[in-house]
């Protein structure tokens, strides 16, 4: 995807050789290759930054996903702990105690 955007590789920029005129390096091809040098830092610092967006959304979901987690996690064990046959058999066994009370009174 950078390669799309950058221009110049560090590999260029460190091999680039100016022609040398009679009063030293050209400043017209100079300048030209800087504003690409410029050009190229501009965009490396904006992809950053936008990398950068994407690296704390992600953290961000991330971070809400375990929390999710969690809370699925421990509604999960209050439903493991609420269905236990134990717990089903007593609990209908009351039920049926307070239906019978109800229907044939307190004898």
């Amino acid at each position: 995807m950078y390669q799309e955007r950058i221009m110049l590789s560090p590999k260029e920029i460190l091999e680039k050789e100016f022609k040398i005129d009679t009063r030293g390096y050209r400043p017209q091809e100079v300048d030209k290759f800087l504003d690409t040098v410029i050009t190229d830092y501009e965009e490396m610092f904006a992809m950053m930054r936008e990398y950068e967006r994407d690296k704390k959304d992600l953290i961000d979901e991330n971070i809400r996903l375990k929390q999710e987690i969690r809370s699925l996690r421990t509604k999960l064990e209050v439903v493991r702990d609420s269905s236990s046959p134990e717990i089903n058999n007593a609990d209908l066994l009351r039920r049926l105690s307070n239906l019978e009370k109800i229907i044939y009174g307190d004898k």
